[in-house]
């Protein structure tokens, strides 16, 4: 297993490294942290949703500046500091006392995960050459999830003792793992930073047709919140399977793509292969919307049987279509601003983190099947603008790189 989840030896597993060592801390962290900022801190649960939705909006703006200073002065500096930064916002959390520093530590936090995602890219993208990103980005999806899934059972050794002390120690491994990625992204090579350059006004935001590619994604990953929040809620509000179906799907999921990952990303190559790729697991997904809002009303088995078949469809879905953005996320960037438009490209997660919750649960668990077939036609039709939007985004970029050489 640990073969086919790491890559070969040398950068690109210590990259791979680095992602496990922190993604196992996550773990942990996501699945304690509600609790106990509710009955260890003493937060209202509405309290700790307004404040962390605070925090990642605060993080969607910081993605793109801290991406453009990876540029500037290297992404490896900059990602080292940045996952030093998300130790210390995590170890601040254990001593938060009121809802005003929770936010404050919320912001922190979410900012520089944001920034250290992009840095990260930007340094992946100079230590990888440009046919190796997305396998290389694949096998780092499989350890990641491999990484939550070890820390996610961590945390909930943490849950079963309910005590401070658990959930303190969580919190002390989490920030540790991202001591520890900063250590194993200390000893890759350097990379040589950008032009330097600033970049006229809004940067990135000028160039239009990234710009929508990148909303266009946004929307594609409207998916994030399912697994996690409304396919419970579904589960145990509109259909009569039984509960733990919820962590049934999650395994599920979580074990298909350390197991297929890799193996789907090898077709997509360019960016037409890539936007082929979107497609394709559109409609995948369109299917998988249709076998979700099947579920409700069927006998208890009848409707497991159908959840386990919507959750086979949504993860091929969610690799096909993972695929091809990390394709054309590095394909449709400058080579001298790559932190910077992963900064913007990254922004996605955080806002379909931020609003999806919001927009599905309403959409699906309130709405039911006429709101799993909305969701379903709105992905698909993203993901055919994807393809005129790509020709544009690349027209622009070629067309570009045509003026720097006559000027």
């Amino acid at each position: 297993m640990t073969s086919r989840l790491l890559p070969p030896a040398g950068p690109r597993r210590t990259l791979a490294l680095a992602q496990l060592s922190n993604s196992v801390g996550d773990g942990a962290y996501y699945t304690t942290s509600a609790l106990y900022f509710t009955q260890i801190v003493g937060l209202s649960p509405a309290h700790v949703g307004l404040g962390l939705t605070v925090g990642w909006a605060v993080g969607s703006l910081a993605g793109v500046p801290l991406g453009r200073l990876a540029d500037r002065r290297g992404p490896r500096g900059t990602a080292v500091l940045l996952a030093l930064a998300t130790g210390l916002a995590v170890a601040s959390f254990t001593v938060v006392r009121g809802f005003v520093p929770f936010v404050l530590v919320a912001c922190g936090y979410a900012a520089a995960q944001s920034g250290l995602a992009a840095a990260r890219q930007a340094l992946l993208a100079g230590l990888v050459s440009a046919g190796e990103r997305t396998g290389l980005l694949a096998h780092l999806q499989s350890t990641l999830n491999a990484g939550l899934a070890v820390g996610a059972g961590l945390g909930g050794l943490a849950l079963h003792a309910g005590t401070r002390t658990a959930y303190l120690a969580v919190f002390t491994l989490d920030g540790l793992s991202f001591l520890l990625c900063a250590g194993l992204l200390s000893r890759l090579p350097a990379v040589r930073a950008g032009s330097g350059r600033r970049p006229a006004g809004l940067g990135v935001l000028r160039d239009r047709p990234y710009a929508v590619v990148a909303l266009l994604n946004t929307v594609l990953l409207l998916r994030l919140p399912l697994l996690s929040l409304v396919l419970p809620l579904w589960i145990t509000r509109r259909t009569d399977a039984p509960a733990w179906m919820v962590s049934a799907l999650f395994v599920l999921n979580t074990g298909a793509v350390m197991a297929f990952q890799v193996r789907v990303a090898r077709g997509v190559t360019g960016p037409d292969t890539a936007t082929r790729a979107i497609r394709r697991a559109s409609w995948v997904m369109l299917a998988a919307c249709a076998a979700f809002a099947l579920s409700a009303g069927a006998p208890p088995w009848a409707a497991a049987g159908v959840l386990v078949l919507g959750a086979v469809l949504q993860v091929a879905a969610e690799m096909g279509q993972s695929a091809g953005s990390w394709q054309l996320s590095f394909d449709l960037a400058p080579r001298d601003r790559t932190g910077e438009y992963q900064g913007l490209f990254g922004t996605g997660v955080t806002v379909a983190r931020t609003l999806g919750p919001l927009l599905l649960t309403s959409l699906l668990v309130d709405w039911g099947t006429p709101g799993w077939l909305t969701l379903g036609a709105v992905m698909l039709a993203a993901s055919y603008a994807m393809g005129p939007a790509a020709r544009h985004a690349r027209g622009r970029r070629e067309a570009g790189r045509v003026g720097v050489a006559v000027g």
